[in-house]
C-alpha cells in the first residue's frame, strides 16, 4: 500500500516507547548513594524508573556482599523474579554493586536469570550494555578503576523526604582488614574534586534541603591535589611544597560554610586516621552534627591485631577520650563483630568491658562472616560454633540496649534543635527530626513541617527514640 504525501501527514506516528527501569538497592549508605548514580546515568539516556519489576523493561539489584547472609538475600531476590521473567521473557536482570564485583561471570554461571554484571566502578557502560543485549545475550563489566569518581554525576534522590541527602567525597578503601571485602570489591582510594563536593551541596541547600552526609568508606583518608591515586598525591606535593592540599578537615569546613542552616553528617572514620584536626572542625561549627561513628569491631587488642585493624584497645580508648574533651556532648557508635576466628572468651569479655568503658550511644552489631578472598579466609579458620557467635553477639546487644536506653535516659530534660525530617508514620500530628547528635526524636505540632528546625524539650524515651514537647 502506498500513500500520497498529504495523507502520510494524517497518520499517526506513535511516540517512541521509553524503556522502564526497576532499581532495587541492598547494603550501606554508599550503595544508596550509588544507586542514585545509576539512577542519573540511566534517565539521561531515557529510561523511566518504575515501582514495580512487574512493569520494568529493566530489572537492576544493587547488591552488598560485606557478609554472607546479605548475598544469600539477594539470590534469594534473584529466584522470585522467575515468575516476572515467565511472564516477561524478555525482561533484563542485571546484578550492580559489590556483590557483582566478587563473584564477576561466575554470577552469570550460578545465577542464570541473570544477563548482566556490573561493578562499583563500570555504572557509565550500563546503558550501553543494556541496549547491546541479544536475544540469550549476557554482559559483564566489572573493570576497577583508579580515577572513577562521578564527581560530573548529579545524583537523582532516592531518599523522598527532600531534607537530607547523601554526597560521595571518595571511593575504595586501601586499609586491608583481615576480614572485610570492600579493598577487593571497591578497589584502591581515590578522592573526589572538592569543587565538585561544594557545588552539589549548595545545589542541594538552594533545593531545599537541610543535611548532607559526606560518604566515604574511610573519610579520614580523604585528600585532594588535582586528584589521582596516593603515589601520585605525594610525588606532586613533594614537588610543590606549597600547594594547598584540601584534607578531609578542610573538606569539612568548606561544605560547613556554605550555610549555617546546612547540617554535615559524615561517615565512617577509621581510628587510626581520625585527626584531632576533624575534631576541633567539628568542635568549631555549630553545624557539623555532634556525632561520630567510630567503628571498633572488637575489644582486645589481640583481636585487633588479627583484624589488621592498624590500632590497638589503648589507641582506641585515647581516640575516644580526644574526642569527648574536644567536643564535649558529642554522640559516638560504632560497629563490632562477634565470634571473630579464635576468639577465646577472655577476649569476648574484653570487648564487654570496652563497652562499659565508652557507653556508646548506638552499635551495629553482627556475627563474623567468613568472606572468601580475604586475608582472613586465607591465614584463618572461622572455628567459632555458630551458637557460640549468636551467644556473644546476644549477649553484645543486650549490653548496648541497656548503654543506649541509660544515655537516653540522661537526656530527659534537655533541650535539643531538632531538624524535622518527615511526619510520624502513627500520627500526621507527629513529627520525627533528629538532633545533631543523630538521636530520632518524635514530637507533636501541627505548626510545623519537615525542612524546619524545632526546639524541643525531651521528656520520655526508649533505647531508641527521644520523646518531647516543643518549646514556644
Amino acid at each position: 500500500m502506498s500513500y500520497t504525501e498529504t495523507e502520510k501527514e494524517t497518520i499517526a506516528v506513535p511516540e517512541k516507547v521509553s524503556k522502564r527501569f526497576f532499581l532495587e538497592t541492598y547494603g550501606c549508605q554508599m550503595n544508596i548513594s550509588d544507586s542514585e548514580i545509576v539512577t542519573a546515568l540511566l534517565q539521561k539516556e531515557g529510561y523511566k524508573s518504575t515501582l514495580s519489576p512487574a512493569e520494568a523493561d529493566v530489572v537492576l539489584l544493587n547488591t552488598c556482599a560485606i557478609r554472607e547472609n546479605a548475598e544469600d538475600k539477594i539470590r534469594v531476590r534473584i529466584k522470585s523474579l522467575k515468575a516476572v521473567k515467565k511472564r516477561n521473557p524478555d525482561l533484563i536482570i542485571g546484578v550492580l554493586g559489590c556483590m557483582a564485583e566478587r563473584l564477576k561471570k561466575k554470577l552469570l554461571e550460578e545465577e542464570h536469570l541473570v544477563d548482566i554484571v556490573v561493578g562499583p566502578d563500570a555504572y557509565r557502560s550500563l546503558p550501553e550494555l543494556i541496549n547491546g543485549l541479544e536475544d540469550g545475550g549476557k554482559a559483564v563489566n566489572v573493570l576497577l578503576s583508579r580515577e572513577e569518581t562521578y564527581a560530573d554525576i548529579n545524583p537523582v534522590r532516592l531518599s523522598g523526604n527532600g531534607i537530607t541527602a547523601y554526597i560521595s567525597i571518595m571511593r575504595g578503601c586501601d586499609n586491608m582488614c583481615s576480614f572485610c571485602v570492600v579493598p577487593f570489591t571497591r578497589g584502591r582510594e581515590r578522592s573526589r574534586d572538592p569543587e565538585t563536593i561544594m557545588n552539589e551541596a549548595k545545589l542541594l541547600f538552594e533545593q531545599g534541603y537541610r543535611e548532607v552526609t559526606l560518604l566515604g568508606q574511610n573519610v579520614d583518608s580523604y585528600k585532594w591535589f588535582g586528584g589521582g591515586p596516593k603515589k601520585d598525591f605525594e610525588k606532586v606535593t613533594a614537588e610543590n611544597k606549597n600547594a594547598e592540599v584540601v584534607s578531609f578537615a578542610s573538606l569539612l569546613e568548606k561544605v560547613a560554610l556554605i550555610h549555617p542552616l546546612l547540617r554535615v553528617r559524615f561517615t565512617t572514620s577509621n581510628p587510626q586516621d581520625m585527626t584531632n584536626e576533624v575534631l576541633h572542625v567539628i568542635a568549631k561549627y555549630p553545624n557539623i552534627c555532634k556525632y561520630i561513628h567510630l567503628p571498633m569491631q572488637a575489644g582486645s587488642s589481640s583481636m585487633l591485631e588479627r583484624m589488621n585493624r592498624g590500632y590497638d584497645r589503648e589507641k582506641y580508648l585515647r581516640r575516644i577520650e580526644a574526642i569527648r574533651e574536644i567536643i564535649p556532648g558529642c554522640s559516638i557508635s560504632t560497629d563490632i563483630i562477634a565470634g571473630f576466628c579464635s576468639e577465646t572468651e577472655e577476649e569476648h569479655k574484653e570487648t564487654l568491658s570496652l563497652m562499659e568503658k565508652v557507653k556508646f550511644d548506638y552499635a551495629y552489631i553482627f556475627t563474623y562472616s567468613e568472606r572468601p578472598g580475604t586475608l582472613a579466609a586465607k591465614k584463618y579458620k572461622d572455628d567459632i560454633p555458630e551458637e557460640i557467635k549468636l551467644t556473644r553477639m546476644q549477649e553484645i546487644l543486650a549490653r548496648q540496649r541497656r548503654q543506649s536506653m541509660d544515655n537516653n535516659e540522661a537526656d530527659i530534660g534537655k533541650v535539643f534543635e531538632v531538624l524535622v525530617e518527615s511526619h510520624s508514620k502513627r500520627s500526621k500530628q507527629q513529627l520525627v527530626g533528629r538532633n545533631s547528635q543523630y538521636k530520632s526524636i518524635v514530637f507533636t505540632s501541627e505548626q510545623h513541617k519537615p525542612g524546619d528546625y524545632v526546639h524541643v524539650c525531651i521528656t520520655k524515651c526508649t533505647s531508641g527514640t527521644l520523646l518531647g514537647e516543643v518549646l514556644n
